[in-house]
């Protein structure tokens, strides 16, 4: 016989968001508070679909820029207008996982929120057009990934 404790699996507990409790000592602010929940779960659907629909945007683009001529040939133009969808899709797939978090755990997801924010400004830099915008706005949007950089490594720091 061994003289080390039995070890019992630990029991995982289905943590909701605090800020949002179903129970709540005011009847009212309960109710409200799972319709919120109710409206943030449509959300998800939603969001779901938005997915699948951008997917089949990117496979129907691409299609349709291999057909046309000159066939099966892309420029430098369709690809990056391909990049800007894929990240369109990829943004929408972090903003879901963020909503799912939302619903399924006690934790505010800062981290993958503001992953998700330099995301979008990837996207945007990658899309962007050097010779179409003013100086000022490259600079601002340096300004806000430089903020969102130290931000995403501030906050990966900490934990």
């Amino acid at each position: 016989m061994s003289s080390q404790p039995e070890e019992r699996p630990v029991k995982r507990q289905h943590l909701l968001h605090d800020e949002l409790p179903a129970e709540h000592e005011d009847p009212l602010i309960g109710r409200l508070h799972r319709i919120i929940r109710i409206g943030v779960k449509v959300l998800a659907v939603l969001m779901v679909f938005v997915i699948l629909w951008g997917i089949v945007d990117v496979v129907y683009v691409l299609y349709r820029q291999l057909v046309s001529p000159p066939f099966m040939l892309l420029e430098v133009g369709d690809i990056f207008r391909l990049f800007g969808a894929f990240m369109v899709v990829l943004i929408a797939i972090e903003i879901f996982i963020n909503i799912r978090l939302y619903l399924g755990t006690n934790v505010l997801p800062i981290q993958l929120v503001i992953a998700t924010a330099l995301m979008a400004i990837a996207r945007k830099v990658i899309v962007l057009d050097i010779d179409e915008v003013a100086a000022e706005y490259v600079v601002a949007i340096a300004a806000v990934v430089l903020a969102l950089g130290i931000t995403h490594w501030l906050v990966a720091r900490k934990y």
